[in-house]
């Protein structure tokens, strides 16, 4: 029997039971019928199809206050008696669907959205509630979710970004926008979007159904305008009302293209510029503007006429553009004053695309203006060379230098040496006409070339003065004699014979001929008719030292000196005579040597005079070396000064003498302190007993003292005065000592007064000498004085006597 099985479309599916094929949905037969028989003969029965379905639909987003009717299941089986429990299993299954068991009807228990799935399978079955006994088989089936328009579309970038060029055709393409809605695209129109603009228009327009912006107008220019804000929308539903929509923005900016001329801001340039200014300096700054950027606002200048040709340069300045006029050659004032320049600018890339409106280049007039400087002398040559003999007899002139002041007043030049070139002042130059002159011999074998400086300087301007370099050569002069190339140390054998060569000589010449030496060799005159050797000249600067007899004994002569004259071929002719030494020796049959004899040896090793004076020389050093070290011994003995070890520079000197108490009387003489009319010539040593040059004078006796309420210059107002003229004289004596010591010293005078009856009883109150005190007056002071009565006056008993 057919089955009715309901859905939220209200469909109703029939099951066929003449069907054999299984269709997209699950069967399931209640009854069974005869279907033929298998290959054993036992007979096939095949299942009566009770009821079916293939889908469900299901509106998403449901709003409904109650739970989403989804479909009803039923089945042959049930009896309607409730003896049938329906089973849901599958995706969703108790959570977010529900079927009731007794009735089978199936209901959503949330809201359902497509775009998080799209469908769901489930499986159901019958089974009998009592025994658990399927009444159905189990069959699958598929919940689809139908959609609604809940999503608008959405670009893929918030914001695009584009670049066009300027100047670009009407239709040119700039970007691709894209907009996607999340909706089904297979049912409906909730997913079809549709482009339009909603800011941006004329310039710029975008394709319905792509999503291309392309340029609405020919020939933007960004030059006056370059930034553009367009906004695109997107909307579904194909662009009908109702629809959602989304918008995007897109910033559009038009790239530069080279379609404008540099222009000079000036058709004439003036610039002034100093004679002096070196070589390269900058003259001026030429300007030219371009509306364009980045390299299409990149310019080239050059120099197109001039009528000083090559006295300029121009080159562009990179960071700026600009035209920088700098100097090529040296100005000068007197010569022009003034010079006139064509530039032109132009761009250094081009746009064929733009030649037609004109040159792509300007041109503008430049006048410079050269002022007149001060300038220093300026010399004829940048340098002089001078050649002069080295026999040349001071004061001749072996040539001349040449300056002028270049400025149109011409101020006369004076001529000087620079005097650290030329310390040992050999030349000199006249300071009125340049002409250079020697003050001193020249050798050319001591030096051959001389480099000095001439200064010439403005007599108005001193401060105006260059330099030149002279070069002189001092040319080669025959002046000196030819020598032996080398010391030779030659012998001859007792056994030698006539003729028999025993020495090569060679000479050597410091003069430096042009053609090169030509030395003649000879024996001298006045040895060749007794001699025993002879010279022969072999011509070719060398010459041979042979034998004139056979046989030469050393017991007789050891030693044989060789006079050799030595002649050169220059002009005026130098010669030398030269003594060669030959030693007569012992020899074997090959003429090698055996024994000489102890005077030849002695020659042969004898020390030159100046090695002997080299060694006399050293012996004196090391004599004063040794001198000098014992002195500074002796020296570092003695005790020091300052007994202190500290290091000070302010020192107090402290004599630590002990005095002899009032015996003592010779070792200090206060007598000088008090008596300042002391002569200085009268000094005496202290630590003994001086012989007077005068006879002892007695003082007398002393007056009485005064009060001892007085003070000591009521008692005697001349003391202070003493004391000080007395300190004043010593402290000149010191300051004028040469031998004092290097360091500031401290000398203390101790000055007693006389207020006491008995009067001072040390020993520095006393006189100048013993003879003048008078010690009577002791015996009278009483016994504790006794002793010192016994002694000094029987000094003075004995000395009376």
């Amino acid at each position: 029997m057919p089955v009715c099985v309901h859905a939220c479309m209200f469909m109703c599916v029939h099951a066929s039971p003449q069907r054999r094929t299984t269709s997209a949905g699950a069967r399931r037969g209640s009854a069974q019928g005869l279907a033929g028989t298998d290959a054993k003969g036992a007979p096939l029965r095949r299942s009566k199809r009770g009821w079916m379905w293939n889908h469900f639909y299901l509106l998403e987003e449901y709003t409904g206050s109650d739970m989403q009717y989804v479909g009803k299941l039923h089945s042959d089986g049930d009896r309607g008696d409730g003896s049938a429990r329906y089973v849901l299993t599958g995706e969703g299954a108790g959570s977010l669907f529900r079927i009731d068991e007794k009735s089978g009807d199936i209901h959503a228990t949330k809201r359902l959205d497509r775009e998080e799935k799209a469908y769901y399978i489930l499986r159901a079955k019958a089974v009998d509630r009592f025994t658990n006994e399927a009444l159905e088989g189990e069959s699958e089936f598929v919940i689809k979710i139908h959609d609604i328009n809940d999503n608008e579309p959405r670009f893929t970038k918030d914001l695009y970004v584009a670049r066009v060029p300027e100047m670009s055709e009407m239709g040119t393409s700039v970007i691709q926008v894209t907009a996607t809605d999340a909706d089904d695209s297979t049912y409906g129109n909730s997913a079809k979007v549709v482009y339009s603009i909603l800011e941006g228009q004329p310039y710029f327009s975008v394709d319905p159904e792509t999503g291309l912006v392309k340029t609405a107008l020919p020939g933007m220019d960004r030059e006056v305008k370059e930034n553009y804000q367009v906004v695109i929308q997107a909307k579904d539903m194909a662009g009908q009302m109702g629809g959602l929509s989304g918008t995007t923005t897109v910033s559009i900016t038009l790239s530069d293209v080279n379609d404008n001329p540099p222009r000079f801001t000036k058709s004439l340039y003036e610039f002034r510029v100093p004679e002096t200014a070196d070589l390269g300096a900058t003259v001026g700054l030429l300007r030219a503007l371009d509306a364009d950027i980045g390299e299409n606002a990149e310019m080239e200048y050059r120099i197109i006429s001039s009528d000083g040709p090559g006295m300029f340069d121009i080159f562009t300045n990179k960071s700026t553009q600009d035209g920088v006029i700098a100097i090529r050659r040296p100005l000068d004032f007197e010569r022009k004053r003034q010079y006139s320049l064509r530039v032109q600018v132009e761009n250094i890339h081009l746009n064929p695309r733009f030649f037609s409106p004109g040159p792509f280049r300007d041109d503008a007039t430049v006048k410079i203006q050269v002022e007149d400087v001060d300038e220093p002398p300026v010399f004829e040559r940048a340098s002089y060379v001078m050649e002069v003999k080295e026999d040349a007899v001071r004061n001749t002139a072996i040539g001349s230098v040449s300056a002028s002041d270049p400025d149109s007043i011409h101020n006369p030049v004076r001529y000087s040496i620079d005097r650290r070139t030329d310390m040992d002042r050999v030349f000199n130059v006249h300071a009125g006409n340049g002409s250079v002159f020697i003050l001193r011999d020249l050798d050319r074998e001591e030096a051959a070339w001389h480099n000095i400086s001439i200064i010439a300087t403005e007599f108005n301007a001193p401060r105006q003065m260059t330099r030149v370099p002279v070069f002189v050569r001092v040319l080669d002069v025959n002046d000196n004699a030819p020598t032996f190339a080398a010391n030779y140390e030659t012998f001859v054998c007792e056994n030698a014979k006539a003729n028999q060569r025993i020495q090569t000589v060679s000479a050597s010449d410091p003069d430096n001929p042009i053609g090169g030496h030509r030395f003649v060799f000879s024996l001298a005159p006045e040895a060749s008719g007794k001699a025993n050797f002879s010279v022969r000249d072999n011509k070719d600067n060398t010459a041979w030292i042979l034998t004139r007899r056979n046989g030469y004994h050393s017991l007789r002569k050891s030693v044989h000196l060789v006079p050799v004259v030595i002649a050169d071929g220059e002009h005026p002719a130098q010669s030398s005579t030269n003594t060669l030494t030959v030693r007569v020796c012992t020899c074997d049959r090959d003429g090698n040597m055996q024994l000489c004899n102890a005077e030849a040896l002695s020659a042969r090793t004898g020390l030159s005079t100046g090695a002997l004076v080299a060694i006399l020389l050293c012996s004196v050093i090391l004599l004063m070396i040794v001198v000098l070290f014992a002195a500074l011994r002796r020296q570092r003995k003695k005790e020091p000064l300052i007994i202190s070890k500290e290091d000070v520079r302010d020192n107090v000197v402290s004599y630590n003498d002990e005095g002899g108490g009032e015996e003592d009387t010779q070792a200090f003489d206060i007598g000088t302190l008090r008596n300042p009319e002391a002569t200085e010539e009268s000094k005496q040593r202290r630590d003994i007993v001086p012989e007077p040059f005068y006879p002892p004078v007695r003082r007398p006796a002393p007056p009485p003292p005064p009060p001892l309420s007085l003070s000591l210059s009521a008692r005697d107002p001349n003391h202070n005065g003493d004391v000080r003229e007395f300190i004043s004289q010593r402290l000149q004596d010191n300051d004028g000592d040469p031998t004092a010591p290097p360091y500031d010293s401290l000398a203390t005078y101790a000055y007693e007064g006389s207020g006491s009856l008995a009067e001072s009883l040390s020993s520095l109150e006393s006189g100048a000498t013993d003879g003048d005190q008078d010690y009577n007056y002791l015996s009278e002071w009483g016994p504790r004085f006794k002793k010192l009565a016994d002694m000094y006056g029987a000094d003075d008993s004995d000395r009376d006597s």
